[in-house]
């Protein structure tokens, strides 16, 4: 599936617009490879603007630190799979089907290839499951919060607690089922791939099958409508 789309995140996350130029735009492509590859905790704008052949100062432009920029990368995330939950859901009448899809985009997002040649949805779902939780668990979150950098997270679980609360009105926890679909998506890859004792799912490469299973279990279990779902 190509996409032509332009994501929009709060302003505050950045200086200057990095989807408006090409060197922001190879900021964002190179920022995500190399994080990939060194960790979060070793990469610095140093490091990313020798990859790109540039200067420390260009990136600054754009990112105040690297903890914005993760920021931004998460926030970019976000509001692609809430993207890709309404066209994936698009004319879907049956809340119970929309849920079952909600959750294999939530675990599949990354095999999405969009008209978008700066962002490898792949490695940045890599970055997502093993950095994503760094960018809000800080001393900061408070005030970031309140400053709206989160507002990409939060209206993807209300979008998700919406369709919960249409399939079963009466469901005391829909915003907490729904943020806890999407972090149990991301936490039970990583544990699957690096702690394999805090889970029972199994991934082979980019086969997230069983965690797909896992949750449709968990959400379905908990609505009271576990049956097989026709998607």
């Amino acid at each position: 599936m190509a996409i032509g789309i332009k994501i929009t995140l709060n302003k505050g996350l950045y200086q200057r617009d990095p989807q408006e130029t090409n060197l922001g735009k190879n900021i964002i492509k190179h920022s995500i490879l190399l994080i990939d590859e060194i960790g979060f905790e070793a990469f610095n704008f140093k490091k990313l603007a020798n990859r790109m052949n540039s200067t420390e100062a260009s990136v600054y432009r754009y990112f105040v630190n690297k903890h914005m920029l993760l920021l931004y990368l998460v926030s970019w995330y976000w509001e692609w799979v809430s993207y890709l939950i309404d066209f994936n859901t698009m004319n879907i009448e049956d809340p119970k089907r929309r849920l079952k899809i909600i959750i294999d985009t939530f675990v599949y997002a990354s095999k999405e290839n969009p008209a978008i040649d700066y962002v490898n949805e792949s490695v940045l779902h890599r970055i997502i499951i093993a950095e994503g939780t760094k960018a809000y668990h800080t001393k900061a979150v408070d005030k970031e919060n309140t400053e709206g950098f989160f507002y990409n997270y939060n209206q993807l679980s209300e979008k998700v607690a919406d369709v919960i609360t249409e399939l079963k009105p009466d469901f005391p926890y829909p915003h907490t089922l729904a943020s806890n679909l999407f972090e149990m998506a991301n936490n039970h890859i990583y544990f699957a791939q690096h702690l394999p004792r805090l889970t029972d799912v199994h991934v082979e490469g980019e086969n997230f099958d069983e965690v797909e299973v896992m949750l449709e279990y968990f959400a379905f279990t908990l609505l009271g409508c576990n049956e097989v779902v026709a998607v």
